[in-house]
């Protein structure tokens, strides 16, 4: 199929593109890396009367680090940033370079954008779930000017976030995590590829014994990523501990409610999300060595 009839705008600055939203608001779709988008488009599932297109607009690709922090623009290839992160150290970073592994594949992390998984907010997607398990900052603008958002404030629920029509998503900024950190992102899917049936991101800091600092978050268990604040809570300020955390993880996976689809019941994503997320925790904490995580 054709899209429907669109009128085509590709501004270079962002007050270009801020000045657009304004006037055309929920008439306007943005245009980044278009893996989502323009699928959609085909399909006339979207039917914008504005398609803006900001893949020329300076500054939005630039991933750099600054006072510790990972500020990763977001037209920036998934790719680019993958490519960026190939030396990093198990932490924060290595987190974020497994995540994007196993999205789609390289042809599409090579046109794929950071921004745009995160403002599509698929809830099986890897990226929404790194960001959130890190403790990301997403910056949004409008011509009104900006504000910083976490996590579970930006992910709403199904395909749906916090952007106002008039607003972009311009900037992901990942924070400097301490020494001791280590991280571990595991997925099952159908085929390598796909997206995740279920999928666990997990970073853990130990300090003296103790664990000191954490976030988890799970991808395909629940209408938009969750953050799994009572697993946290309780591996916080304790020894790591494999019937603990064992328990932890099943009192979380419980409380899901996954929605059921063709590829497995309600209770089949349970039963992932409480193995993977004990699993994660485990190696992420040194109780147990990583394993080769091929999706099943």
């Amino acid at each position: 199929m054709k899209p429907a009839p669109f009128n085509y705008l590709a501004p270079t600055r962002i007050e270009e593109v801020l000045d657009v939203l304004r006037e055309y608001g929920d008439e306007a779709k943005v245009l980044a890396g278009g893996q989502s988008l323009v699928p959609m488009l085909n399909f006339r599932l979207a039917r914008p009367a504005v398609l803006v297109d900001i893949n020329q607009v300076a500054d939005l690709d630039s991933i750099r680090a600054e006072d510790g922090t990972l500020r990763i623009g977001a037209t920036s290839r998934q790719r680019a940033l993958e490519r960026h992160l190939s030396r990093a150290a198990d932490g924060p970073e290595t987190l974020l370079r497994s995540a994007l592994g196993y999205i789609g594949h390289p042809q599409i992390r090579a046109r794929g954008t950071v921004g745009g998984s995160l403002a599509h907010a698929d809830p099986a997607a890897e990226l929404p779930a790194a960001v959130s398990a890190l403790g990301a900052t997403l910056v949004i603008r409008s011509a009104d000017g900006s504000r910083e958002v976490a996590p579970e404030d930006f992910f709403e629920g199904f395909f749906t976030t916090s952007i106002a029509a008039e607003e972009l998503l311009t900037e992901i900024r990942v924070p400097a995590w301490p020494e001791g950190t280590h991280s571990r992102f595991l997925e099952v899917s159908r085929r390598r590829g796909d997206f995740a049936q279920v999928a666990v991101a997990a970073v853990v800091t130990v300090a003296d014994g103790l664990v000191t600092r954490a976030g988890l978050a799970v991808a395909g268990a629940a209408p938009s990523t969750v953050q799994a604040h009572s697993v946290v809570d309780g591996l916080v300020g304790s020894e790591p501990d494999t019937d603990a955390i064992a328990q932890l993880a099943g009192n979380f996976a419980a409380d899901l409610d996954p929605p059921p689809d063709t590829h497995g019941p309600a209770e089949y994503r349970r039963h992932l999300t409480r193995h993977l997320l004990q699993r994660a925790i485990a190696e992420a904490t040194g109780l147990a060595g990583p394993r080769a995580t091929s999706a099943a």
